[in-house]
């Protein structure tokens, strides 16, 4: 086959096998290894093996891509906000997988030293993938459960970029490692100092003349230009440190830290993402057509015995380090639990490996099959996670009970509050023009550092995940009058509409969104309102610029007002006043909004609200004599005193009062 026909056979087996596994909610990566181990020499074998240098250079091309954008992450910046997880744990976890794997490769040297050959070298390979984890994964599933910002969820990142920088080192070495017994020590050592001389070039030179040339370059506005840019850099660093005899990888990783600090680096991670994503895809594709499956079903325990032995390794690993820093119990189980699964640079790494022949080749099929069943099994660990630490610790039933009590002392005492979920930009500016109002809310965040600060700020903010039932209910979601999302997050969204509408169905739940993209999703789940950031911005851009060119302000108030009615239902109507703008507003068929209070006598005292003829008029709220304020709903029986909020046409709302007031 030629370079096009293989080229075209990867890219038709990636788009079959990331669909069917797509379909089955399951990540890209794992159908990218199907779609490999199907067209592989080990199962059709549809003639690549004619030609496996074409094959080879593109998966080289992955790895060099996801290298790079995984420099663009190490900004000096943020591992000195990080520097205690990231060189603390994060280092801590890889050196102790590392020690582990060399001690284990030394004892199987000695017990079969034939077999065995070099255990100095296969230790140092074997720690390095068990090292890993998925970062691409596990930062997914974190950031489908809201759990980024959660103590765990710190650590989990700290480890992660440790391991991604860990990786550097890792795969030049392994070269070096590959050299003869006496010359491995000499080799390695020249490795190093090539190493330190051209990070020195590339940090030094390449960090004072790649600012100015890429404001040269935007300067010129083109996005051609932009991007050609940025793969002669990539390449071009990548060629320079291959040429040094080191690899293109760290070439790639050297292009990314220096875009990393300048001003483009989201410009470039966004132009770079659909080369890093295709040709990482065919790199897995490549990685699927060396697994032997036949070898692997013959020897499934072998396999089945590896992946549960690296995990329970990992798991026990990180656990202790977390609990010998002092961190909790449960937050070092769930760590542990997060990061126990294998990764792609495991497997990045387990491959250079087997190109240099430093494991041996009958070692290589099963763990290949280990890492990639480890793989499969992190979306089903991450399910069962939180249980599995409510049964083993026993101090987490503690911990969840105290942080709900904390909540619930917070709220015990309210009525009819709002309850906001979120407290970033937009939940602050929300309780502090409740405050204002002086209406009661309590306010729930992952975000312990925000939690901490706007606390101690007077503010009523607890920790606290809205997307379980137990955080809403110790909130106080039966007693409160609304719910507000205030971040942009569909998935979470849904999941409190779901939590509302099984336990508090008639609560109010306003919904903040980016657009109207998910607007029939979100109100057919419950949402009252839907806010969308973009609608907002461009009514306030249109209401400035009406006015700065001359159309009078009350004209510019009704337009806005118009728009508003339109798109939001709970502002259509409203109280009326002499000096509202005539128009059309003030037709008789226009919604409007009317409080009629009950004196003794009245017709309706006493009668279900519900079984009341209305005359099509709503009523929105009840207001008792008391002061408590109530959803109408089908059992309320209105007593003299109350005060009804209609809602109606000027037509309606006086036959509804007539129905209401008959008879006083």
């Amino acid at each position: 086959m030629h370079g096009l026909d293989i080229t075209l056979l990867l890219l038709v087996a990636a788009v079959v096998g990331v669909v069917l596994f797509r379909l089955w909610q399951m990540p890209a990566m794992l159908g990218y290894l199907a779609a490999g181990a199907l067209i592989g020499p080990h199962a059709l074998g549809i003639g690549l093996s004619s030609n496996p240098r074409v094959v080879q250079q593109l998966a080289e091309f992955g790895v060099v891509f996801l290298m790079f954008s995984i420099g663009l992450e190490f900004s000096l910046a943020r591992l000195r906000a990080m520097r205690s997880l990231v060189l603390g744990l994060g280092a801590a976890q890889v050196a102790a997988a590392m020690v582990l794997a060399l001690a284990g490769s030394l004892l199987l040297g000695w017990l079969a030293p034939r077999w065995w050959a070099r255990p100095l070298a296969y230790g140092i390979v074997a720690g390095g993938v068990l090292a890993m984890s998925s970062t691409a994964m596990v930062l997914k599933l974190l950031s489908d459960r809201l759990e980024l910002e959660s103590e765990h969820g710190r650590h989990i990142v700290g480890v992660l970029l440790f391991q991604d920088l860990a990786v550097v080192p890792l795969l030049v070495l392994i070269p070096a490692l590959a050299a003869p017994g006496a010359a491995a020590g000499r080799t390695l050592l020249l490795a190093a100092v090539k190493a330190v001389l051209v990070l020195a070039f590339i940090l030094l030179a390449g960090g004072r003349l790649l600012r100015p040339w890429l404001r040269l370059v935007v300067r010129r506005r083109s996005d051609e230009l932009f991007m050609l840019n940025m793969l002669l850099i990539t390449l071009g660093l990548a060629w320079l440190t291959e040429l040094a005899g080191l690899s293109l990888t760290l070439g790639a990783f050297l292009a990314g830290m220096l875009i990393a600090e300048t001003e483009f680096r989201h410009q470039v991670e966004s132009d770079i993402r659909p080369f890093r994503d295709v040709l990482l895809g065919l790199f897995f594709i490549t990685i699927g057509m060396l697994l032997d499956w036949r070898y692997v079903l013959r020897s499934w325990w072998l396999v089945l015995g590896l992946a549960l032995l690296a995990l329970l390794c990992k798991v026990a690993l990180v656990a202790a380090i977390e609990r010998l820093r002092g961190t909790a119990p449960g937050v070092a189980l769930r760590t542990a639990l997060w990061l126990g699964p294998a990764g792609e640079f495991g497997i990045v790494l387990l491959n250079t490996a087997a190109a240099y022949r430093l494991l041996p080749p009958q070692v290589f099929s099963p763990l290949l099959a280990a890492l990639v069943l480890s793989m499969l099994a992190a979306p089903l660990l991450a399910q069962h996670i939180d249980s599995l630490v409510l049964k083993l610790v026993a101090s987490e039933w503690m911990r969840a009970s105290l942080q709900l009590t904390d909540i619930a002392r917070k709220t015990i005492g309210t009525q009819r509050h709002v309850v906001i979920c979120g407290f970033g930009r937009c939940g602050q500016n929300l309780a502090r023009l409740l405050h204002d109002e002086g209406v009661a809310y309590v306010a729930l965040d992952l975000d312990p550092e925000r939690v901490a600060r706007s606390a101690a700020g007077g503010r009523n903010v607890v920790y606290g995940d809205a997307t379980r039932l137990h955080s809403l209910q110790a909130a106080g979601l039966a007693r409160a009058s609304c719910l507000a999302i205030t971040y942009v997050d569909k998935r979470s969204a849904l999941r409190v509409l779901d939590l509302v509408h099984r336990h508090a169905p008639r609560l109010p739940v306003v919904v903040r969104t980016h657009d109207d993209a998910a607007l029939d999703e979100l109100r057919a789940a419950g949402a009252t309102e839907v806010v969308p950031e973009v609608l907002e911005g461009s009514l306030m851009l249109a209401s400035h610029a009406l006015a700065i060119v001359g159309v009078p302000l009350p004209r510019v108030v009704s337009r806005l007002r118009e728009a508003r009615e339109q798109r939001y239902g709970l502002l259509r109507d409203f109280f009326r006043g002499f000096d509202d703008p005539a128009g059309s507003l003030e037709q008789a068929e226009q919604p409007r909004l009317r409080t009629l209070s009950l004196p003794a006598g009245s017709h309706s005292i006493g009668q279900v609200l519900q079984r009341l003829p209305l005359q099509g008029a709503r009523v929105l709220q009840v207001r008792r004599a008391d002061g408590h304020v109530l959803q109408p709903d089908g059992e309320l029986l209105l007593a003299e005193g109350d005060t009804l909020v209609l809602s109606g046409s000027q037509q309606q709302l006086a036959l509804a009062e007539d129905v209401l007031l008959g008879g006083s």
